[in-house]
C-alpha cells in the first residue's frame, strides 16, 4: 500500500477458528493493533460467535470466498458462485483469493464488486515444518513502509501463527511501525 508513514497491514486468512481466532484477537489487543481477516464463509456460518467478536473489536472483514476454492481448479462461474455465497454472511467489498490464485476470467468476473487484496510479505505460518524462527524471519526480513502481511487463524497455523505474532508485534513496534486494517472505502 502506498503510505507516507510507518505502517502495515496485519492480515489473516482462513478463520474464523475456534481459540486460534480468539487467541489472535487478544494478541493484537494487547498492541492496539488492528487487522484486516479474510474469512471462509463456512467457518463464519459455524462460528458466528467468533465472527461477530471480530466485527465488535473493530477489525475489518474481507471475503475469502464461501469453501476456500483455488481459482485454478475451479471454473470462473463455480468460483463467482463461491464467492457470491459467501457475500451472504460476509458484508464487505474487499477479497483475497485463497492461495493467491485466480484466473484472468475471475478477476474480470469480480473485479466491478470487490477490490482484490493480495499481499508482499508472506509469514508461511500455514506450513508446519517451517520453524516459529522462519516465520518471524519471513516478516521481518521482508516488511517495509506499507506491507500487507499475511498470517492465518486456522488450525494448522495455530501455533506458528500465535508464536510469530507474539515476536513480530513488538519488534515491529519497537521499529516504529502502526498495525492498520485495511479500510475498504479507502481502496
Amino acid at each position: 500500500m502506498p503510505v507516507n508513514e510507518k505502517v502495515v497491514y496485519l492480515t489473516f486468512d482462513d478463520g474464523p477458528t475456534p481459540v486460534v481466532t480468539e487467541d489472535v484477537l487478544d494478541l493484537l489487543e494487547q498492541y492496539q493493533a488492528k487487522a484486516t481477516f479474510f474469512c471462509i464463509g463456512k467457518n463464519v456460518v459455524e462460528h458466528p460467535e467468533i465472527y461477530q467478536q471480530i466485527i465488535a473489536k473493530e477489525h475489518a472483514i474481507g471475503n475469502h470466498t464461501q469453501h476456500h476454492k483455488n481459482g485454478f481448479k475451479t471454473s470462473t462461474l463455480g468460483y463467482v458462485n463461491d464467492i457470491s455465497a459467501c457475500t451472504d454472511v460476509v458484508e464487505s467489498n474487499l477479497f483475497r483469493p485463497p492461495y493467491g490464485r485466480l484466473t484472468r476470467g475471475q478477476y474480470r468476473a469480480i473485479k466491478k464488486h470487490f477490490k482484490i487484496i493480495m499481499w508482499d510479505v508472506l509469514s508461511r505460518d500455514y506450513n508446519p515444518n517451517l520453524s516459529v524462527d522462519k516465520c518471524i524471519k519471513n516478516v521481518l526480513d521482508n516488511v517495509r513502509e506499507g506491507s500487507i502481511i499475511v498470517f492465518h487463524d486456522s488450525l494448522k497455523a495455530h501455533k506458528n501463527c500465535i508464536e510469530t505474532l507474539k515476536a513480530v508485534l513488538p519488534e515491529l513496534q519497537k521499529q516504529g511501525y502502526q498495525f492498520r486494517m485495511l479500510n475498504p472505502k479507502a481502496l
